[in-house]
């Protein structure tokens, strides 16, 4: 019938929204490779596989990301401000991977009023966005993944607790006694050693567009089923332009590593506790890749505040800001202390 087809989550198909024609998408049966990272870092992050892309920028977030172009108007996926397409061309790294949109926007539109209608202390009216919730926007996120092989040399202490006998001086009805109480104590020695790790796709998001605690909050992802980049999977959706470049994502994926050797580092020391005063993390055989997932977003106006929700579009996993009721807490508090009053009332009562 001549009109725009679009990718129909969950299927491996473009379909015509008003004809119902469906056309089969064809990924090609290629490796999802994983590319040198010193390389890329030492060339300045762009080279051979780089793609040029039409792009709008939102004036009110600074998202950036690709738009239709038989679209001349809508609103921004992240923050909800209204936008006029500018498209300028934005040049960057490919795409190696992604995971197509798995459930659908009605199906992601019941996952948020579940959500909505399950938060506590929420206000009363928040209940009939939960009702009237309007339309989300289908975006790929942009995310690095990067892989290490990791030998790390340490030096700490490792604490034992043992127990010694103490004399000590208590009031007994009245009177001072002299009683023996065990008291717990720690035996430290030096502990040195190595531990090595094999990192296999850290996650890292490359977008400023949302807070990194809902983001977080949405993984798992079933990255075993990421698919090679083909525009298709796209097609009636949006994709955000990285914002965080390869040297400074590495750079928090590094951080993360670190902090998962350091709990192999506190388990190969062993004991009751542990103190760990250097750490020397070699990497090798870094290597990177550049993959986009899918979320369904919405951000929507209570009281003159806008809050953002995020929907994984795989999982069904709902992340959102929310307001608060406070007359609500206020009243659970003051429950609270009700019940506490009466149970220590009744407490003095039976003499306890």
């Amino acid at each position: 019938c001549g009109a725009v087809l679009a990718y129909a989550p969950g299927t491996d198909s473009l379909v015509c929204a008003y004809c119902g024609h469906e056309n089969r998408i064809e990924v090609a049966p290629t490796l999802i490779i994983e590319q040198p990272l010193e390389e890329a870092l030492a060339r300045g992050e762009l080279g051979d596989d780089v793609e040029e892309t039409q792009t709008v920028k939102c004036a009110s977030c600074a998202a950036e990301f690709t738009f239709d172009p038989d679209r001349h108007a809508g609103a921004c996926p992240f923050c909800g401000h209204s936008i006029v397409t500018d498209t300028g061309v934005h040049r960057q790294l490919k795409p190696a991977a992604l995971l197509p949109f798995l459930i659908t926007e009605r199906e992601a539109q019941e996952r948020v009023r579940q959500w909505l209608r399950g938060l506590w202390f929420a206000p009363t009216k928040l209940r009939k966005y939960a009702r009237d919730q309007g339309r989300l926007a289908g975006v790929y996120l942009p995310y690095w993944t990067f892989d290490s092989f990791t030998r790390s040399r340490y030096q700490g202490r490792r604490g034992d607790f043992y127990t010694v006998p103490m004399q000590v001086r208590v009031n007994v009805n009245g009177r001072m006694v002299t009683q023996t109480r065990m008291v717990q104590k720690v035996r430290w020695r030096p502990a040195a050693g190595e531990v090595s790790r094999h990192f296999d796709d850290v996650l890292v998001l490359a977008s400023r567009s949302l807070p990194a605690w809902m983001t977080d909050r949405l993984e798992p992802w079933d990255l075993s089923d990421l698919k090679p980049y083909t525009p298709a999977f796209i097609a009636g959706f949006q994709a955000e332009a990285y914002q965080t470049g390869l040297a400074e994502g590495w750079t928090v994926a590094a951080e993360k590593m670190q902090a998962r050797i350091a709990g192999d580092v506190r388990l190969a020391i062993g004991g009751d506790m542990q103190e760990i005063h250097r750490l020397d993390v070699q990497h090798s055989d870094r290597t990177y890749k550049h993959i986009l997932l899918p979320c369904w977003l919405g951000a929507y106006l209570f009281r003159g505040k806008s809050y953002h929700l995020s929907v994984n579009a795989r999982t069904g996993i709902v992340q959102g800001e929310r307001p608060y009721s406070w007359i609500k807490i206020a009243a659970a508090v003051l429950l609270g202390l009700v019940v506490l009053g009466i149970a220590l009332a009744f407490g003095n009562v039976q003499g306890f």
